[in-house]
């Protein structure tokens, strides 16, 4: 979402200037007040006049945002987010082929009812990777696929077992280029490749 403003902020019993910032997922307030508020958690979420409201918990919330910032930050905040299959481009109409183990629950369900029947029906790969020789196997899979794009989704952070580095060398020194990244769960990321297209 990537919002943020500093204005007058009251967090309960506390008033003062601070910071706030609209992330994906919640609202955090920084200096004078400090909070994290997770946007499943609030409740009443309303504009009164220039400022945001809304509770968490016993504690009533108020940014002096503005009138039209308020209505932006109320749009942000109540606007579902979209699911991880939506990010991933995944449907019953558009398909992926599964190349490797997808363990992680986010990555299971993001895939039910958007898997083919074949790889050559599938509109995409997916490839969950988490060593050098899962990523090398991905790619020959791929290799025989009238899909152009991929998925690979492998470990992120520091210490991954396959990091984004030597996920975007490999998939680079074979022709792709990456296009769209995003964050399966906690443990794991995907980035999109595509392969040259050929002269």
């Amino acid at each position: 979402m990537g919002r943020e403003a500093t204005c007058w902020c009251t967090a309960g019993a506390e008033a003062a200037q601070a910071k706030a910032l609209l992330e994906t997922g919640c609202v955090i307030l920084r200096g004078a007040i400090r909070r994290h508020y997770a946007t499943a958690q609030m409740q009443d979420l309303r504009i009164e006049g220039r400022r945001l409201c809304f509770s968490v918990a016993d504690e009533a919330v108020a940014l002096e945002l503005g009138a039209d910032e308020a209505l932006r930050w109320l749009d942000k905040l109540t606007t579902p987010l979209p699911s991880l299959q939506s990010k991933l481009g995944l449907s019953a109409a558009s398909p992926a082929w599964v190349c490797g183990l997808p363990d992680d629950p986010a990555l299971a369900e993001a895939l039910q009812g958007a898997t083919a029947a074949s790889a050559e029906a599938a509109a995409v790969l997916v490839a969950v990777a988490r060593s050098p020789a899962e990523l090398a196997a991905a790619l020959q899979v791929h290799a025989g696929m009238p899909a152009r794009a991929m998925w690979v989704v492998h470990p992120k952070g520091k210490g991954a077992s396959l990091g984004d580095a030597q996920v975007r060398a490999a998939l680079r020194a074979a022709g792709y280029a990456d296009n769209k990244t995003t964050a399966v769960s906690a443990a794991l990321t995907a980035t999109r490749y595509a392969r040259s297209a050929g002269p």
